[in-house]
Parts: C-alpha cells; sequence; structure tokens
C-alpha cells in the first residue's frame, strides 16, 4: 500500500500555509485568538484583512504578532462589531497565497440561534417608512462622446446643482459601463466633490470602449447621463497586422491550471486572423512566457502547469499574414488554489457553547482507505475539455487524500485512467484533451496510503460540443435617426449563432468605399448607436456577428442615411410665471422647452384649475404662438394653478410642472411688476450679458430704470450687479467667479421705488465657450464700409447669425445695412453710416451652445471711421515720385509725375503759374497706365517760364496734385542746362563730336581702359588725350577710322587717378569729353578688379624671405585698393611690425616678420567684391611651418653674412698703367664686422712684402699695396681679396709697366673684376638677449656656391 502514497514536491518559492486559521464563534467581552504557520523564501509577508478590507491596527482593539513563521491575530475583548471573515494574505517575490477564517461574535447568555453561522447580533426591528428629501439635481456639464485609440487617455467629466444642497444629503455618483459598475483601480480613477465628478481612463484599451453612463443617487431619485467612449485600435507592430484581442477572462482557477478566453478584435482593414497566442507573467517579475507553441484559432486556452499559491497575470496576441498583434490588456492577477479548500472546514465541539473548525484531513482517524467520492458531475464543457465536480466522501485521518479520474468513451466498455502531472487534491478538476463530438463518461476513485476506493457512480454521457464555424452574417441593417451625429443601428441575429458572443459594426461614407470601425469591442445586442458622425453626411452601415472561432460574413449594407435629428415632440415649458392681476384676468408667462425636439415650437396650450381640485380645463382654443398669456374670466379671490403644452410637428409634448397657486386679487402696488424673458448671452469667464423685457404691470409710474441681482447657484445671497439702474433693457455682470454657476433676477425702478423681482434665470455658468472670438470693427479699406466682423468657433445644422443693435435684433435694411454671412464668418456692413449709428451691437449664433459676442461703438470711435471711410470713398491719389523736370535734346523740357495706380478713364490737367498749359504741338502730354507715368513735354522751354508748375490728377473719386517751383537759382540752372543742350543739338549736327563720352572699362585681364567714340569727323580731325590738363601720348594712336579711342591706364591705383580729358578738333570746331577717375567711378573700378582678380586667386603659397616667411596669392592683378583682408584663424591681421603686407601688380603678399612658434595657425586671405568674397587658406603648421622656418634661417643667416662680409667699398680703378722706376700705389677703402684681412696677390701668388712692396691697413678702412721703382717685371694681374669670417670679395687690378719713351700701352681688365667669397659654414650669428624660439637648423649642409671665374682658393700659396 505504500507504493500509493503520492506526496507533492515542495514549494521552496511561493508563500504556503502549513497551518491555516481556524474559524471560532465566541461571546462578546471575550478574547479570541487565530493563527497560522507560514513557509516561503524569502520570507512571505503577511497581511490581514477584515470582510476584504485591510485591518486597521492603528488602535489597541486588534493586536498583531509575527514570530518564527507565526502569525497571529488578537482582539482582547470581542463585541458583536467584530464578527466577520478574517483573511490572512501572505506574498513575496514569487507569489501569494491566503488563509480565511470567521469570527462569530454572540451576545452574552442569548440562546443559541438554529443558524450555525449566525452575522447579525440580534434580529432587526421593523423600521417605520421613511420619507427621504427630494433633491433636484441638474446638469451644468456633460461628457460627450469620446473618440480615443489604444494607448491614450480620456476624461469625463459632468458639474451640477444641488436643489436644495444639503452638506448631510449628498448624492452618490455611480459610474458604469455597459450597466457594469466601475470602482477605482488600476485602469479606473473617479473623483467627486464639489459639485462636480471625474472618471478618468489613464491608459485605454479596447477594453474600455462602451456606454459610459454616470448615476447620481440620492434617497429621494436618481439623476443619469450616459455617453458613448470609442476606443480604436493603436498603430500596429507591423503595418497590417491585426489590432490586439480583448476582455481577458479567467475560469476554472484551480491548483496548477486555468482556462483563460478572450473576444476577438475586428478585421475592417486587416487580413483575417490565423489564431492567438497567450502569454502569462508570474505576478511580482516582468517575464512574460509563451504559454502555446503554435497559434491557437479559437479564442478559448486551458493553461496548465501552474505553481500552487502562485499568482499570474494573462494576456493574448493575435496573429495574421502580416505579423503579430500588439498584446491585449492583461488579466486581473489569478492564484492558482483549490476552490474547494474552505468546503473542507469540519467543526469540533469542545463543550459549552465553544467550538473549534478545522480540516478533515487534520482528524485522527484508524489507518483505512477514503470512502468513494459521489455527486460526478460535469461543471464546464467544451469542444476539448471538461470541468469535472464531485463530493468528496467523509474523511476522518490525518494521511494525505487524492484523487484519480478515469473516462471512458460511450460505447468502448473500457475505462481508461486520466494522467495527471500532479496529485489532484481538490473535487474540482479539468480533463483535457478530448475529442470534439463525442460522449464522454468519467468517475472518480478517492486514495490515500491506505488503499484506493471503489470507483464513484459515472457521470452521465457527456458530449464534448462540436462548433459548426463562425456564425452566420447578420439579417437586415436598418437605420435610423437618432441626434445630429448620431445613428440608431438595428438588425437581425444570424440565423446560426454559434455560440455567439457578439458584433462588430462598421460604417461607410457614401460613395467613398472606406469601411471603418463603429465599435471595437463586441457589442451583444443586436441595437447599437453609432457616434461622433458628421451631420449632414449619409452614412452606410453593416455588422459582423463573432463567437470562439472569429467573424462572420459583412451582412448587406444598410440603406444611405443623411444624419440628421430624429423628431421627437419638445420637452415641457417650465416657471410659468406671473406678470399682472386685474381681479378678473391674469398675465401668464412661461419659459419655452429645453428640447424643440428638432423642430420649431409651433403652439402652446394652457390649462387652468382651481387650486386643490385635479380638474384640469382648456382655456385656450385656438392655440398659442406666443408665451405671453392674458387668461380672461377668472373669478376674483379664487387661487388658481396653471399648466401648460408646447406642440411641434412631431406632436403635443409632456405638460410642465403646475404653477404656484396665484391668487386673483388685483395689484394696486405703486412699484413695477417682475420684468420676464431672461437670456444670458456672451457668457465669459468672469462676465455675461443679461436681457430681459419689460414688466407688463409698470406700477404708479413710468419705469426709469433696472437693477440686475445675481447669485450662486443653490445660494439665497443676492448681489445687485449695479448700483445705478440702467435704462436700457440689458446689462453686463462682471466680477463672477470662472466656474461657478449663477442665477440671475431683474427689478425694475420707478418713481415709487424697486419693483417685484423677475423669475430667476436658468443657471448660467461662468465659462466661456471653448475657442469663442470676438467681434471685431473696421472700416474696408477698398469700399470705405464700415463693416462689424465675426467668426463662430461653433456652426451646426440650420444655425443662424442673429445680429441685434442694443439687443434689439435688427430688421430694418432700408437704411443700407447689410449682413453677409459665408460659413462660420458673417459681417454686419454700413454702407452709409451715419452719425447716429453708434450703440452696442451684438450677434448670437442659433443652435449652438451660446456662441455670442458684442462690440460698442462710441460716438468718439464712429466720428473716427466716418471720417476714414470718407477719406476711402474720396481718396487723394498717391504718388510714388512728385513732380519733376527733365531736360531733353534741343533743350525741351520734360514735367513728369508718378503716380501708385492710375486707370485708364484718368484725367489731368497741367499749369504754370496758374495758366493751364496746352498739350497741343509743338507741346505734348500724355500718360502710361502701365507705370502710373504723367508727362508734359514743353518744346521751348524760355525766361517767360520761371514760376511754379502744377499737375492737378482726378481718377473715380480720387484726386491729386503736386507741384514744382522753379524760380530764383534753380529755374536759371534749368534753363541754362536747356540752351546748352539746344547747343549741343546743333554742335552735334554740324560739327565733330564724341557720339560716346569717356568711360571706363575692366577686362577679363583686370587691365583698365579710358574708352570713347567719336564721329562727323574728316582727315583733318585731331585727337587728343590729357590728364589733369598735361597731355598724354599714348603708345598706341587713337584709331580715328572706327571712330573708337582707347587709353590704357597702366598699374591702375590712387596714382594713376584723376581727371582725364579727350578732345577732338578740326577747322569746323572742338569737342571735349571729361571723365573724373575718382569716388565713385573708382571704386566701381576696383570692384570689378576685385571680382575678376578674386575668382583668379590661386591658393597660397610660401615664400621666405631673410626678414620673414611671406605668403603669397597669385592673381590677375594686385592693388592695395582691393578690398583685401589678411587673417589668422578668425583674427583680421593689420600692417604692422609683425605683419607686413603688401604685393606685387600680380600678386598680394603678407609677410610674418621674424616668425615664431606662436605665429603657426590657420592664415587665410578673403578678397570681397560687392556681390562676392573669395577666400583662399594655408595651414601654417607642422612640417610646412617647419619647412618654411628653416629656410627663413638660412636666408637670415645669408644675409646677415652678406651684410658685415668683408667688401671693397671704393678707390680701386680696373686698370693701371705706369712708366717704369715710378712708383705705384694701390689704395682703396674696405669694410666689414668684423674687421676684414687683407691680402694681396700677384698672378695668383701673395705679395709679400719687402722693400719694394709696402702693403699697409689703416684704422681697418684703408688698404693700399705700394710699389716702389717699378719695373717691367711687375705688369700683371694684382688681387686684392678682403675677407672675414662671413665672407668676402676678390678685386683685381691690371698693371702694366712701360718704359720711358714708349708708347703708352692699352690695358684691358679682367672679364671678372671682383668675386664674391661666400662665408664659412656654419654661419654664426650674434645671439639676441632674449632668443625667440626657432625650429632646429637641417642637418643638411648648404651647397656651397661656386667661386666665380678667375678666383683662387681664399688661402692662396705664399710667394716665392
Amino acid at each position: 500500500m505504500l507504493d500509493k502514497y503520492v506526496r507533492e514536491e515542495p514549494m521552496i518559492r511561493g508563500p504556503k500555509f502549513l497551518t491555516r486559521l481556524r474559524s471560532h464563534v465566541v461571546f462578546e467581552h471575550t478574547p479570541v485568538k487565530i493563527f497560522c504557520t507560514v513557509d516561503g523564501f524569502p520570507t512571505p509577508v503577511v497581511k490581514w484583512y477584515r470582510d476584504d478590507v485591510i485591518l486597521d491596527l492603528s488602535s489597541a482593539h486588534c493586536l498583531v504578532q509575527s514570530k518564527g513563521g507565526i502569525h497571529t491575530l488578537e482582539i482582547p475583548r470581542c463585541s458583536t462589531d467584530d464578527t466577520a471573515q478574517y483573511t490572512a494574505v501572505a506574498f513575496n517575490i514569487h507569489g501569494q497565497a491566503s488563509s480565511q477564517a470567521s469570527i462569530i461574535v454572540k451576545r452574552f447568555k442569548q440562546e443559541e440561534e438554529s443558524c450555525s453561522y449566525a452575522w447579525l447580533p440580534f434580529e432587526a426591528a421593523m423600521l417605520p417608512q421613511i420619507h427621504y428629501t427630494k433633491i433636484n439635481i441638474t446638469f451644468l456639464e456633460k461628457f460627450g462622446p469620446v473618440f480615443e485609440s489604444e494607448g491614450g487617455s480620456a476624461t469625463l467629466t459632468a458639474s451640477m446643482t444641488l436643489s436644495p444642497n444639503l452638506a448631510n444629503l449628498q448624492p452618490e455618483a455611480q459610474w458604469y459601463r455597459d450597466d457594469t459598475r466601475l470602482f477605482d483601480s488600476k485602469w479606473v480613477k473617479i473623483e467627486t466633490g464639489r459639485g462636480v465628478t471625474t472618471l478618468t481612463l489613464p491608459n485605454l484599451y479596447k477594453d474600455d470602449e462602451g456606454l459610459y453612463t454616470l448615476r447620481m443617487v440620492t434617497k429621494g431619485g436618481t439623476a443619469e447621463h450616459s455617453a458613448f467612449v470609442s476606443v480604436a485600435d493603436g498603430p500596429p507592430p507591423v503595418p497590417l497586422a491585426p489590432g490586439a484581442p480583448m476582455d481577458i477572462k479567467i475560469h476554472d482557477a484551480n491548483r496548477d491550471y486555468v482556462i483563460v478566453s478572450w473576444k476577438p478584435p475586428n478585421t475592417t482593414t486587416e487580413g483575417p486572423i490565423l489564431g492567438y497566442f497567450v502569454d502569462k507573467c508570474e505576478v511580482g517579475t516582468e517575464n512574460w512566457t509563451q504559454c502555446n507553441d503554435h497559434p491557437i484559432k479559437i479564442c478559448k486556452y486551458p493553461v496548465a502547469g501552474l505553481f500552487e499559491g502562485h499568482s499570474y497575470y494573462f494576456r493574448v496576441r493575435a496573429v495574421n499574414s502580416k505579423g503579430i498583434s500588439k498584446p491585449s490588456r492583461m488579466s486581473e492577477p489569478i492564484a492558482a488554489l483549490d476552490p474547494t479548500e474552505f468546503e473542507r472546514l469540519h467543526t469540533k465541539k469542545l463543550g459549552g457553547k465553544l467550538s473549534v473548525v478545522s480540516y478533515h484531513d487534520e482528524v485522527e482517524a484508524e489507518g483505512k482507505p477514503p470512502g468513494a467520492p459521489s455527486g460526478v458531475h460535469s461543471s464546464e464543457t467544451d469542444r476539448t475539455y471538461v470541468v469535472l465536480s464531485w463530493k468528496a466522501p467523509a474523511y476522518s485521518s490525518k494521511a494525505p487524500m487524492w484523487y484519480y479520474i478515469e473516462k471512458t468513451m460511450v460505447g468502448s466498455g473500457a475505462w481508461q485512467r486520466v494522467n495527471t502531472q500532479v496529485p489532484i487534491q481538490s473535487p474540482r478538476y479539468g480533463v483535457f484533451d478530448l475529442t470534439e463530438g463525442k460522449e464522454y463518461q468519467f468517475r472518480v476513485l478517492s486514495a490515500n496510503i491506505h488503499g484506493v476506493s471503489e470507483p464513484s457512480e459515472p457521470t452521465s454521457v457527456i458530449e464534448t460540443p462540436e462548433i459548426k464555424g463562425v456564425p452566420s452574417a447578420p439579417g437586415q441593417v436598418v437605420a435610423t435617426r437618432e441626434t445630429d451625429t448620431s445613428v440608431l443601428i438595428q438588425w437581425a441575429p444570424p440565423k446560426e449563432p454559434n455560440k455567439l458572443i457578439g458584433y462588430y459594426i462598421d460604417q461607410c461614407v457614401k460613395g467613398s468605399g472606406d469601411w471603418i470601425s463603429a465599435n471595437h469591442k463586441p457589442h451583444k445586442s443586436t441595437k447599437f448607436v453609432v457616434s461622433g458622425l458628421k451631420t449632414g453626411e449619409t452614412y452606410m452601415f453593416r455588422v459582423q456577428a463573432i463567437n470562439e472561432i472569429g467573424l462572420s460574413e459583412e451582412s448587406q449594407e444598410s440603406a444611405p442615411l443623411t444624419v440628421k435629428a430624429a423628431l421627437t415632440t419638445p420637452s415641457s415649458p417650465y416657471d410659468v410665471a406671473l406678470l399682472s392681476c386685474d381681479g378678473h384676468s391674469m398675465v401668464l408667462n412661461w419659459k419655452k422647452p429645453l428640447v424643440s425636439g428638432g423642430a420649431p415650437i409651433k403652439e402652446y396650450y394652457v390649462d387652468k384649475r382651481r387650486s386643490g381640485t385635479t380638474l384640469w380645463r382648456e382655456i385656450n382654443i385656438p392655440p398659442l404662438t406666443e408665451r405671453l398669456y392674458k387668461v380672461e374670466g377668472l373669478t376674483e379671490g379664487a387661487v388658481y394653478q396653471f399648466q401648460v403644452y408646447a406642440a411641434n410637428l412631431a406632436g403635443l409634448g409632456p405638460a410642465s410642472k403646475h404653477s404656484a397657486d396665484f391668487t386673483c386679487e388685483a395689484w394696486n402696488m405703486p412699484e413695477p411688476g417682475p420684468a420676464y424673458d431672461l437670456t444670458c448671452c456672451e457668457v465669459r469667464d468672469s462676465s455675461m450679458v443679461v436681457e430681459w423685457k419689460k414688466p407688463v404691470y409698470t406700477g404708479s409710474g413710468e419705469i426709469t430704470g433696472y437693477h440686475v441681482e445675481y447669485a450662486k447657484t443653490g445660494s439665497s445671497d443676492w448681489t445687485t450687479a449695479n448700483e445705478k439702474a440702467v435704462s436700457q433693457r440689458f446689462c453686463k455682470v462682471t466680477g463672477l467667479e470662472a466656474g461657478s454657476s449663477y442665477v440671475l433676477r431683474v427689478r425694475a425702478v420707478n418713481a415709487a421705488g424697486l419693483g417685484m423681482a423677475s423669475m430667476p434665470s436658468d443657471p448660467v455658468t461662468a465659462k466661456a465657450v471653448e475657442g469663442s472670438q470676438e467681434v471685431s470693427c473696421g472700416v474696408d479699406e477698398k469700399t470705405g464700409d464700415i463693416v462689424l466682423t465675426f467668426e463662430s468657433c461653433q456652426l451646426n445644422e440650420g444655425s443662424k447669425f442673429v445680429w441685434k443693435k442694443d439687443y434689439k435684433e435688427i430688421t430694418d435694411f432700408s437704411k443700407g445695412v447689410e449682413i453677409k454671412t459665408e460659413g462660420s464668418h458673417s459681417k454686419l456692413i454700413f454702407k452709409n453710416a451715419e452719425k447716429e449709428d453708434f450703440g452696442t451691437y451684438s450677434v448670437s449664433v442659433t443652435n449652438t451652445h451660446g456662441v455670442s459676442s458684442s462690440y460698442t461703438i462710441t460716438s468718439e470711435e464712429l466720428a473716427k471711421m466716418l471720417a476714414l471711410s470718407y477719406d476711402i470713398r474720396h481718396p487723394i491719389i498717391p504718388l510714388k515720385s512728385e513732380l519733376a523736370y527733365k531736360i531733353l535734346e534741343r533743350g525741351r523740357m520734360r514735367f513728369w509725375l508718378q503716380a501708385e495706380e492710375i486707370s485708364p478713364k484718368v484725367t489731368y490737367k497741367f499749369f504754370a503759374n496758374n495758366r493751364e498749359l496746352s498739350g497741343a504741338d509743338p507741346n505734348k502730354m500724355g500718360h502710361d497706365v502701365a507705370t502710373g507715368i504723367i508727362e508734359f513735354i514743353m518744346d521751348h522751354f524760355t525766361e517767360e517760364n520761371e514760376g511754379t508748375f502744377t499737375c492737378q490728377i482726378t481718377d473715380g473719386g480720387g484726386k491729386g496734385q503736386s507741384s514744382l517751383v522753379l524760380i530764383g537759382d534753380a529755374f536759371k540752372a534749368a534753363l541754362a542746362e536747356a540752351e546748352y543742350q539746344r547747343r549741343e543739338y546743333i554742335r552735334v549736327k554740324e560739327g565733330p563730336h564724341f557720339s560716346e563720352f569717356l568711360s571706363l572699362q575692366v577686362g577679363d585681364d583686370c587691365s583698365v581702359t579710358l574708352v570713347c567714340k567719336v564721329a562727323n569727323l574728316k582727315k583733318e580731325s585731331v585727337f587728343h588725350w590729357f590728364k589733369e590738363d598735361t597731355e598724354i601720348i599714348p603708345d598706341v594712336k587713337p584709331d580715328l577710322g572706327s571712330g573708337v579711342c582707347k587709353l590704357p591706364i597702366k598699374l591702375f591705383s590712387l596714382k594713376t587717378a584723376g581727371i582725364y580729358k579727350a578732345t577732338i578738333s578740326d577747322d569746323r570746331g572742338k569737342d571735349m569729353s571729361q571723365i573724373d577717375i575718382s569716388g565713385k567711378v573708382f571704386e566701381d573700378a576696383i570692384n570689378k578688379i576685385s571680382q575678376l582678380a578674386g575668382a583668379s586667386a590661386a591658393e597660397l603659397v610660401i615664400n621666405c624671405t631673410a626678414t620673414g616667411i611671406q605668403l603669397q596669392c597669385h592673381m590677375k592683378y594686385y592693388t592695395s585698393e582691393m578690398n583685401i583682408v589678411w587673417y589668422r584663424g578668425e583674427t583680421k591681421l593689420t600692417p604692422g611690425d609683425k605683419h607686413v603686407i603688401g604685393g606685387t601688380p600680380s600678386m598680394a603678399t603678407m609677410e610674418l616678420i621674424e616668425p615664431t612658434e606662436k605665429d603657426k595657425g590657420l592664415y587665410s586671405i578673403v578678397i570681397t567684391d560687392p556681390e562676392n568674397s573669395h577666400k583662399r587658406s594655408l595651414d601654417l603648421v607642422g612640417d610646412v611651418y617647419e619647412k618654411a622656418f628653416a629656410e627663413f634661417q638660412k636666408l637670415k643667416a645669408a644675409a646677415y653674412a652678406e651684410k658685415n662680409r668683408g667688401k671693397v667699398v671704393g678707390g680701386l680703378p680696373d686698370v693701371v698703367t705706369i712708366m717704369e722706376k715710378k712708383t705705384l700705389s694701390l689704395t682703396c677703402t674696405v669694410c666689414g664686422d668684423p674687421k676684414p684681412h687683407v691680402s694681396w696677390l700677384k698672378n695668383g701668388t701673395d705679395v709679400e712684402p719687402d722693400d719694394q712692396y709696402s702693403v699697409s691697413l689703416d684704422q681697418g678702412k684703408f688698404a693700399s699695396l705700394t710699389i716702389k721703382g717699378v719695373s717691367m717685371e711687375d705688369s700683371g694681374r694684382y688681387t686684392m681679396i678682403v675677407q672675414n669670417k662671413y665672407g668676402g670679395e676678390s678685386v683685381d687690378i691690371v698693371v702694366s709697366v712701360y718704359r720711358h719713351g714708349e708708347k703708352i700701352p692699352e690695358a684691358k681688365p679682367t672679364l671678372t673684376p671682383k668675386t664674391i667669397i661666400p662665408p664659412k659654414l656654419p654661419i654664426e650669428m650674434p645671439q639676441p638677449k632674449s632668443p625667440p624660439p626657432t625650429s632646429p637648423t637641417p642637418s643638411s649642409p648648404t651647397p656651397t656656391p661656386k667661386a666665380g671665374r678667375g678666383v683662387k682658393s681664399p688661402t692662396p700659396s705664399r710667394r716665392k
């Protein structure tokens, strides 16, 4: 028998109760203690709950202890209020577990109740009937339909007023989704208080879609409001992937398995769904694991292999041919626990009235097998599984008991044991992997270590259903009007529902072919209101049915329906008021229905009755069309009640609430009666405008004004809005609190005093309509009309703009007032405004939520606008150019002006000293519409024309005038120019002249040339060039044959600037042209040169000198007047000791004097012309700098050596001829630093001083060679060598000696009389006191230049 004993593997992660809580029954005022033992790793934390509410441990009423895994709850002194169910919940990161027990507290010495589980401590007495206070709830702001997508958020808010508003009788706000009550949770947040309730959905899923209803519940009734919230699919992970499944439900949770079900998404635009993946995640972790390897095609799946005592989340993803959807919203956490745990409780009497509750398997008994289970039946049957339940046998042993399940297919006769992964310990288990459409029977055996029981009675035949497929298509779809933005859809259910889950509804604008989902969560009934439609648009609808397998075919499309509000009867009128009574009649007024029913209200019916009676009598035949009615034939002193009906095309609406009791007694008080028909408009956050009608009863005198009072809704504290009575029947109330609700009333005033208060207005919330705009006023710039303009932020079907002056509708359009409306824009236009048209102009838009605005035109503002209007209608023609003159050839005078714009119908006149000028020949007058130029050409301008010239223009309604004053010096200059032009005309026609005057041209190669053209020449004509009156003889003579004469200006710069002249003359006369090359002419030429040179600029190159490193930029031409800037990095370089900036005609240069390491960097040259800039750069760093610096050092040393080497300054001839026996003295001056060494050679051999040859060097400067008594042998080539460490030079002198009486010979000097001697390498230069850092000298030796021809070694051999 021992092999039948089965143990579960120890649970080492999640919490587990080793000892569970036990229920107790105790008397009041006695202590009770319950305890449990919990195991798990990490050590679980235990929290205590009382009736599912966490236990309040702040007082000492309940004591909790925890030590060594043992947790106790003690109540030292019980009361009947402690009767409850207590739960200990243990949890750690791997899961949670719970244990429950009941504590029942009975009254002391009370007889034991017949019920073993007495929840009530005493029987409730019969309560008297309670009459609750009726609280009227009026919604001020209601939430409307919401259209959002998954992942977004939505907020539904409603504000309301309560009447009466009692602090201790506040209504309860209950929120529902599809009739399911909602509470605060992770997915729903509810806030209520101060007349406002808000429901927030912080993270939307399609599960949140539905009809949301707010019910304000009071003891005396309920007020409710509903709106639909639509949640569309969010963006899929991949295009055309399906939407996420929804409505995840967990069924039949057990120790090691659960059954997960869900609803499929709509696939209006996506491909068909191929299946689903189910994921699970253990509570306390974020690790989601996929439960099924292959997609399952139905919307239900059993998840097995769970750990007992652990809690899990579940989610589902849909799959189609394009990809996998986003996951659904995860389920609520579910614990894998035995659902029958509390059914195994056993109560044992301890004596007296005390009992202890324990588990059956914790009671001692003899060692024998358990009995057979009973009552085996199916509690749930599906296509592939059956959930079995049974009644456990009576059992009283500490040995664990488990169960075996056997199955048989009906007709086979063979029983097969069902394999389970863990022992079955609860009397409920799911048998999976069954075949669809087959018949089965099941039986159960119980077992312990002592043996196995007999089998239970088999179940009745259980047939697993075989789903035939998706449902058939729904029947005919009928669409009917609901509101102006919604439509009611109804359809017939499918003939083959096949376990129908719900429906999806699609909508399409007629003719578009674009079907979209109207709902994104299956709808259960065959009616659905499609919201969010466009008023006036025509739609079609279709429906699909859904079951676990998928979606049906689409139904037939509905007939097209245009969205309009359905016609209904109007709601009831309300607030019936008494306006006047003369003892035999009463004047009544009432407020029109809040809901018109979609059609104008045509008629009203009034009934009356005596107060205290029930029979109503109609008193007006025919029906009324106005809301003011005088009831005749009343009995004086009688008390009456009245009620009113409203009717439209749809029929008669409900009756109003009957009026208050009105006594038929004549009014004779001197004060006025009540005003009536209060309406509010132009509601803003801190103000509103109230209008009313004049009281019917005026009292003893004329009404002189009105006072407006306001109070917060529900309050009786009235505040007067205007201290001074207003005479008009409207008033703007200011100083309101934004968002607060107000009621208003009006009192009329006459000489007798303040009259009766009107009926209070409907509550109005001080809050501007979202997007509301104000009326604007201005003058039309083209027509001069005064225009009031308004744009409405709302516009619905049937909406109209109503314009009023001083809140009286404008109906008289005979004085040029016009209203133009286009779409959401409306204009009130004054064609012929007058001074009396000031006032307040208002506009309201019907069929909106109170869209209105106003504008007050003061008399001062109107006067300004009238003046502006006059100016626009009688404009001064604007001129681009005032009247001016220009002298034409032959000395004709052109007077002209240019208008901004003229029409072909323009007329004009010219005047000279108020005398109109004629445009007849030889004068001319004309205009050009395209350019707006108007001109008058005077053929002969003489001294008589001195004075003022005026042009007057008329074009349509506009006029313009411009004058030109020509007197004094201005007239003399104009007359002189006219006469000159007259002479010039004659000259040009008769003698040589310049047909083109001198101009300066810049060629593409940057050459600058003076060019002119002469005409009417003959052979004897002579051309001359001059600069500053000095004649210039050009290299190339002028080409008089072509008439084109050119003078190149070489090396163009400021030095070449000046006044240049050209003359052409012959016996017929002389002409001259002159140009001043300075100022703008010079600048234009330089800019052109800069443009050409900049474009031709080559990249920067390095040329080292003895003084520094020179950067060169070769270009077509360079002059210092060009706009050239050198930069080092971003720093502009300026000429100075460090930077020498200049150039040659072919290049620009910048030399770094004595460069150092600090001078490294990026150097740039920027050549700028008016249009562009040209930049060339060189990075003087690294090897580039090192090589340049080494070359500079070499050249610097060579220059230093050249400066300080030995030199012959002068004094030596090249050739000397001397007679024999004479004394020859060769003397010269030498220099050098250090002082040079001087040596002499004769024919290449050193000259040794002796008695004949004398060599001297006086003061280191004066060197001489003296030869006494020269002889023929002394003839030859003598060489003087001057040298120090920096080098030197040698000079040759040819000496020719002749005898007395001979002809003096002709001696010729040598070809190279002087030869340079190079310095010794390396050249040593003196170091400065603070030597700059330099680059190391290159190791390669500088090549020694070859000695000049005829030069011997600097160290010649000694003379022998």
